[in-house]
């Protein structure tokens, strides 16, 4: 019998931004999440669902709520989320509603799409962090696990510290 998939869902955020030309900003694309499993040569099985392409900044209460409809109806109890990381821990709050799925938030600093970028190793702490914990809403960034309700990002520092 193989394991539950993981279910991987996109948000958004710097971990998928894009220079779309040399004249343009960074905007959310395509999701990258597929793509940097299959270069790692991830075997567990998972599944993406792409629900938003935005900057966290600009998530809404009703993308929150979105969001929390989306994990809670999910089938399985292992989700990773890919999240902007200035509002990250404001998700986590409204996910903390949803009972007996291990939940974990990740991003990055510069987007995968860059060579010199965290997502990828973001990604795989996330990935393995929801194989491992309990049941709970937690953030894997920097090398760290956090739960949700007791991490804060430092922006001076460009990372995430425990409150």
């Amino acid at each position: 019998m193989s394991p539950e998939p993981i279910a991987i869902v996109t948000t958004g955020g710097t971990i998928d931004k894009a220079y779309f030309d040399s004249l343009s900003t960074y905007q959310v694309g395509e999701t990258m999440v597929a793509s940097l499993l299959r270069v790692a040569r991830v075997t567990h099985p998972f599944k993406v669902v792409e629900l938003l392409r935005k900057d966290s900044l600009e998530l809404t209460d009703d993308d929150r709520e979105q969001l929390r409809a989306t994990v809670a109806g999910i089938d399985s109890h292992r989700v990773v989320i890919t999240h902007g990381t200035d509002t990250m821990t404001d998700s986590a709050a409204v996910l903390a509603t949803i009972p007996g799925k291990t939940i974990v938030l990740t991003g990055a600093l510069a987007p995968a799409r860059f060579a010199e970028s965290d997502a990828t190793f973001n990604l795989g702490m996330a990935f393995a962090a929801t194989q491992t914990l309990a049941p709970g809403v937690y953030i894997a960034m920097n090398g760290q696990v956090f739960r949700g309700d007791a991490v804060r990002k430092d922006r001076q520092q460009g990372q995430f510290v425990s409150r």
